[in-house]
């Protein structure tokens, strides 16, 4: 029998599970906002700016002349500054520290977020058992990505190294992406009450085509790191070839580097993923039109193809104009944007 007293607190949790779902959508958005920033502070050389880790006082910028006068020679003694950025006036140096300040800033406004909401969706009763202890999991991965933005940054200031190395570029990006993918699953998960009843083959080509996604990421990271961008600007040859030859793809001792620093190996691979991933959601769209007809499964397999081609013209632009700062930003942030699109349509199939 219902009663009054168990209606109340189904309705509690009812709302509990709308605030969380509400609360993972907005992680979401500051995550995103966070990428994109991230992009503008890697394309300005931005990075390195702040050479010190200072979780809590270093949430306040110089409010001084002599403490910008102090942070810009701690800036003097770095690599970078010496080897590309002699010379530069205090100016320039505040333009390229407010780019990686509000970067970190944004970072503890989403721990902030974080905190305070899983807080309020334990007391309403909206995360609890396994949701919440997946979602602790989400904000677990985002303490350990602050951490490894520290090791990339402090990779940059060794050495002679002008910039973060391309494999902990490619580290911090990827787990940023894959904190996203999981936050957007999440959320879509509580906001469909009923899944789409789909085929193993529906499911494991939405799998597929997230898996790949994510790697496009991975490797266009280490196309950014290795600034391999800045060379080899045409399409669809690469040094007038489809395929470069191997004394050119491999020029690099030991062989493994090649994978990081040969720009023309890295950016190779980078295309290559591109033509497959669009091949994949290509045949997913097929499938998905072929075994799921007039349904919302077909509409977003097909809309993903629309956007992965879009993002493969915006990449070639990219290229094509020598990584001009508003294509970068653009490439990234579009290259999320079909990151969510795929992960939410994952996440309709998976409750099926």
């Amino acid at each position: 029998m219902t009663t009054a007293a168990t209606i109340t607190v189904d309705h509690r949790v009812e709302r509990g599970r709308a605030f969380v779902r509400a609360w993972l959508w907005i992680l979401v958005a500051m995550v995103f906002v966070m990428v994109v920033v991230g992009g503008a502070t890697r394309l300005t050389g931005s990075g390195l700016s702040i050479t010190e880790w200072n979780p809590i006082m270093g949430a306040l910028p110089p409010l001084s002349d002599s403490a910008w006068l102090e942070a810009f020679e701690k800036y003097k003694a770095i690599p970078q500054y010496r080897l590309v950025n002699e010379g530069m006036s205090l100016d320039d140096f505040k333009f390229i520290f407010w780019w990686e300040w509000s970067h970190r800033q944004l970072g503890r406004a989403i721990g902030v977020v974080f905190a305070l909401g899983f807080l309020w969706g334990l007391f309403t009763g909206g995360l609890r058992g396994g949701l919440a202890l997946r979602v602790l999991g989400i904000g677990a991965l985002g303490g350990l990505q602050a951490a490894i933005g520290w090791i990339m940054v402090a990779s940059g200031l060794q050495g002679d190294m002008t910039a973060v190395a391309p494999v902990k570029l490619m580290l911090h990006l990827t787990t940023a992406s894959v904190i996203y993918t999981l936050l957007v699953m999440q959320a879509t998960h509580l906001g469909t009450s009923r899944g789409e009843v789909a085929l193993p083959s529906i499911n494991t080509g939405a799998t597929f085509l997230l898996f790949f996604t994510l790697l496009q990421i991975a490797l266009g990271a280490l196309v950014a790191g290795s600034k391999a961008g800045f060379t080899w600007n045409t399409w669809p040859m690469i040094d007038g070839h489809l395929v470069p030859p191997k004394e050119m793809l491999f020029s690099v001792s030991p062989l493994i580097e090649n994978f990081v620093d040969n720009t023309a190996l890295v950016q190779f691979n980078h295309r290559m993923s591109a033509y497959l991933l669009l091949a994949v959601a290509l045949f997913h769209g097929w499938q998905a039109g072929r075994l799921m007809p007039a349904t919302s499964a077909r509409r977003r397999a097909v809309s993903n193809v629309w956007l992965i081609a879009l993002q493969a013209i915006i990449g070639i632009a990219t290229l094509l104009y020598v990584v001009p700062l508003w294509l970068g930003l653009l490439h990234q942030a579009f290259a999320f944007i079909v990151l969510g699109m795929v992960a939410t349509h994952r996440a309709a199939l998976s409750r099926g």
